[in-house]
């Protein structure tokens, strides 16, 4: 176990409080017509995302400041509560719908995304798990076969919801680690082959899905329908130009795009900042990333990597995913943008691994 003690990267706890500050204001700036025209409240989103924001905060100060290693022993049990919620989740009367998935679960005048800890989780697991096992890691029985076994029946579980983002998320992030982990790449090109065949069947077998594709492609081929979002997402990026509408003049909060402060606020945040504001949010995403990997690279053992790698990972994918949804190089996919979307399980999530991503950080090498 890791004994001395650095100070945490200060380049990530910059690059995470910026863009916790620039969430806040946009979260406020998207959803005020919405919150106004539907709870009679224009501070209705802010203050419940100030709340999980203060609460994340919390959270990534007290896990910054708990060895990693501590974590090792609670990975089975922390995994067991997660599975044990995304069952629970699926009871009729007990999870929340929303948008048609059965993903929440609600806590007082809240409600939390058991699938959304569920990624922390089984990187938490991998981490160790892959750490102890590597010698078999190249091998499809004792390494690939129970690793990936366990991740593809939690996907199954949050599938089940449906919530094919999310899912899609840890299942990539997943894969990242087992390959930094050291699985053969052959292993990898065959995994590739039945992921995509997966993936069609998936298509396949819930016709919204086939036709958030065909939308994708033309979205002027359904443009009040499955096309709505991502028309109304380039109108609102287009005209932001250079240097934007300005703070709060944005024209597609106004009821043209569902939802703005969630999956799509980077579409207002272009609109009300232009250009100049997205690339400083994407400079921001940077150099997290940058920080993340280099502490990756840097960790005093393979446990401290593999978790740094799964939690960057995470970043990295939902960030690209996010965004070229937005911007239409993607399908609609219902991920939200780390640290700037509304969404309390997602913001605590995301400050927490920030927090276990600074512990790490406290004993590079």
């Amino acid at each position: 176990m890791p004994k001395s003690k650095s100070a945490p990267d200060i380049l990530l706890i910059a690059a995470t409080i910026c863009l916790l500050v620039i969430g806040l204001v946009m979260v406020y700036s998207a959803s005020a017509v919405w919150a106004e025209y539907n709870f009679d409240d224009t501070f209705f989103f802010l203050k419940r995302q100030m709340f999980f924001a203060v609460l994340g905060v919390i959270a990534m100060l007290f896990m910054m400041n708990v060895d990693y290693w501590t974590w090792r022993s609670m990975t089975k049990i922390t995994l067991i509560i997660c599975f044990f919620l995304l069952v629970i989740v699926l009871i009729p009367g007990v999870g929340l719908v929303r948008g048609g998935a059965q993903s929440w679960l609600g806590v007082g005048a809240f409600s939390i995304q058991p699938s959304e800890f569920m990624k922390l989780a089984m990187i938490l697991f991998l981490a160790k798990y892959l750490s102890e096992k590597q010698k078999h890691i190249t091998t499809v029985k004792y390494g690939l076969f129970p690793t990936l076994g366990l991740v593809m029946v939690a996907f199954a579980l949050i599938m089940l919801q449906p919530d094919l983002g999310t899912g899609a998320v840890m299942v990539l992030t997943s894969v990242v680690m087992i390959f930094v982990a050291g699985a053969r790449i052959k292993h990898f090109v065959f995994l590739g082959v039945v992921g995509l065949l997966g993936f069609v069947g998936l298509i396949i077998s819930a016709p919204y899905r086939l036709q958030r594709i065909v939308s994708f492609l033309d979205p002027w081929q359904d443009p009040l329908g499955h096309g709505f979002q991502i028309i109304q997402s380039l109108y609102a990026i287009g005209p932001g130009g250079f240097l934007g509408l300005g703070l709060g003049a944005s024209r597609q909060k106004y009821f043209y795009l569902p939802e703005p402060q969630t999956d799509f606020i980077f579409a207002i945040l272009s609109e009300e900042l232009g250009f100049i504001g997205g690339a400083f949010v994407i400079t921001c995403f940077a150099i997290l990333l940058w920080r993340g990997l280099r502490i990756a690279l840097y960790a005093p053992d393979l446990y401290g990597t593999l978790m740094a790698t799964g939690i960057i990972g995470m970043f990295a994918i939902q960030v690209m995913i996010n965004i070229s949804v937005v911007i239409g190089l993607m399908p609609v996919t219902g991920i939200t943008l780390p640290l700037l979307s509304y969404g309390g399980s997602s913001l605590t999530l995301m400050l927490t691994a920030i927090g276990v991503l600074l512990n790490i950080s406290r004993h590079m090498r």
